[in-house]
């Protein structure tokens, strides 16, 4: 096939040449379309398929918690997410045809200078695709619809793989990785023959719905308990008109499981509230949920590597699952951009797993207790709150990790934590933020007191590291109102801050130049440190 015929079938999404990217991508769900906008603005040649026509539809997982609203304000979608999105809802219990309690069931958290996303966010699935898809294609990518990834063999260049378009059409691609983003049921896992194993939960089917009801207030997430276990619910989805069904039945067997037709959705949702069949106006998406949770023994295979759900999967007890995985794709982003664009070893990839299969593990546990509970069974006493947010997640027993400070005090961000917000202003007055300073794909060489850093040391590649000097005779940040002293402690050091936003070294300002470029060239082959004013 000539490549102007291919083009013509497979789309703009294939690179120039038709044949060889640097990374291919399998699955554009979140995780998958995470990725890719992060290659993407880090100049890496990214292809990512999907064998779906469109984008997934319904609503799914909706929450998104703090953590993740940092890595979109970092991506350059956070302002179009919390437009389309909104807060929970309060809870309010029917029974017998009335509102018997409210409650609220997502715990509501101020901000802080250091945490300006303090709440869940709720943002339909659907609709977050379209902003990660509507984000990837402003930074010049796509999506190749309507392809799926059949097979591949890899070797020390990099993976081959066959693509199949909907309408027979073959092709082979190389890319220097693939990341298998494609799912619970992964294609590319299977073929790796990699196990995932986790704990068994009862294989109870849930009915999701997206619906238009009439009769319904928007003002509250309703539930009715269901006298042989289990609960409905309907939650009104923020930027829209539609609810989310959610229909646990505990007396339902997998064998009697009800089918997703919508005159089967309006029928349970008739026999378990008090709503008449004909109030359910519309179903516009429905699908059969059977709750499974497990984890990958092994997150890479040679120059194939696993994410989000092709690597963990969870009880949607928590709003984990999508968070984890985007998550995911935000850790490894930024390690195959340093190894692809900056000269770093290839075993810098490796930490992927180091760092992210633990936090899996821990989350996978989380929301398996969660599910368990008595109180999900019957709907009841669901609050939740802070320690669902992500924002503790670090890494402190990273490789990548260097704190080289002695007595630091309780509460002071160490090397592996998540490196805190901090309003500010610019030397000339203008507010600004830290986030500002590390939002892109570089690392940032936090000067705390202005003094530590000798950047004549420091020849300037302001794509690897930007010197961010807070104070000091010639700042580029002033600490007006003392937030960064509050976030970061009240003793000048040198932090460089990752790409993801987590601290990656930490040190006294009087070695901080040499010990810096040190770390950097030891574990990212940088060679010389890059920095800019």
């Amino acid at each position: 096939m000539a490549l102007n015929s291919v083009k013509e079938t497979f789309g703009t999404a294939l690179p120039d040449d038709g044949t060889a990217v640097d990374v291919l991508i399998a699955g554009a769900g979140p995780t998958g379309l995470a990725l890719a906008i992060d290659l993407t603005r880090r100049g890496v040649r990214t292809l990512l398929v999907e064998r779906q026509e469109q984008l997934s539809p319904g609503a799914r997982g909706n929450g998104m918690q703090p953590r993740t609203q940092e890595v979109y304000d970092d991506l350059g979608l956070i302002d179009a997410a919390l437009a389309a999105g909104g807060l929970y809802p309060k809870t309010a219990r029917w029974e017998n045809g009335a509102i018997v309690d409210v409650t609220e069931m997502i715990e509501r958290v101020d901000p802080t200078p250091a945490t300006p996303y303090s709440n869940g966010l709720m943002l339909p699935q659907f609709r977050n695709l379209e902003l990660l898809y509507e984000r990837l294609r402003e930074l010049g990518g796509d999506v190749l619809f309507s392809t799926e990834l059949t097979t591949f063999d890899q070797d020390s260049t990099g993976v081959t793989a066959r693509l199949r378009h909907a309408d027979g059409a073959e092709r082979t691609v190389h890319g220097a990785y693939l990341v298998a983003t494609d799912g619970g049921r992964s294609t590319v896992r299977r073929a790796l023959g990699v196990k995932m194993s986790g704990p068994d939960l009862e294989p109870v089917p849930v009915l999701l719905a997206d619906v238009r009801v009439d009769g319904l207030d928007r003002d509250h997430w309703h539930r009715w308990e269901l006298p042989t276990g289990g609960f409905a619910g309907l939650l009104p989805l923020a930027g829209t008109d539609l609810f989310q069904t959610m229909i646990a039945a505990f007396d339902t067997t997998p064998d009697t499981a009800p089918d997703t037709s919508p005159e089967t959705v309006r029928a349970q949702l008739a026999a378990h509230t008090h709503l008449a069949a004909e109030q359910i106006r519309e179903v516009l998406w429905s699908s059969l949920f059977r709750p499974r949770a497990g984890l990958v023994d092994s997150y890479r295979t040679g120059r194939v590597f696993l994410a989000g759900d092709a690597a963990h999967i969870h009880s949607p007890a928590g709003g984990q699952g999508l968070n984890t995985s985007v998550q995911d794709a935000y850790n490894l982003g930024w390690k195959l951009g340093q190894v692809l664009r900056h000269g770093a070893p290839d075993s810098l990839l490796d930490t992927y797993e180091t760092e992210r299969r633990p936090i899996a593990e821990g989350i996978l546990d989380t929301s398996t207790r969660l599910h368990r509970s008595r109180e999900l069974r019957r709907g009841r006493d669901l609050r939740r709150g802070r320690d669902l947010h992500q924002l503790g997640i670090g890494y402190p027993d990273s490789p990548l990790t260097h704190e080289l400070r002695t007595d630091l005090a309780e509460g002071i961000p160490a090397a592996g934590d998540r490196a805190p917000d901090a309003p500010c202003t610019t030397a000339d007055g203008t507010p600004a933020r830290l986030f500002d300073a590390f939002r892109g794909p570089h690392f940032t060489l936090l000067d705390l007191g202005g003094t530590g850093v000798d950047d004549g040391a420091l020849p300037a590649d302001p794509a690897l590291l930007r010197l961010v000097r807070v104070g000091g005779t010639a700042p580029d940040l002033i600490d007006t109102d003392g937030h960064i002293r509050d976030a970061y402690g009240p003793d000048a050091a040198v932090l460089l801050i990752r790409p993801d936003g987590y601290v990656a070294v930490a040190a006294p300002p009087e070695d901080a130049t040499a010990r810096v470029a040190e770390a950097l060239g030891a574990y990212l082959g940088a060679g010389p440190v890059a920095a800019a004013r």
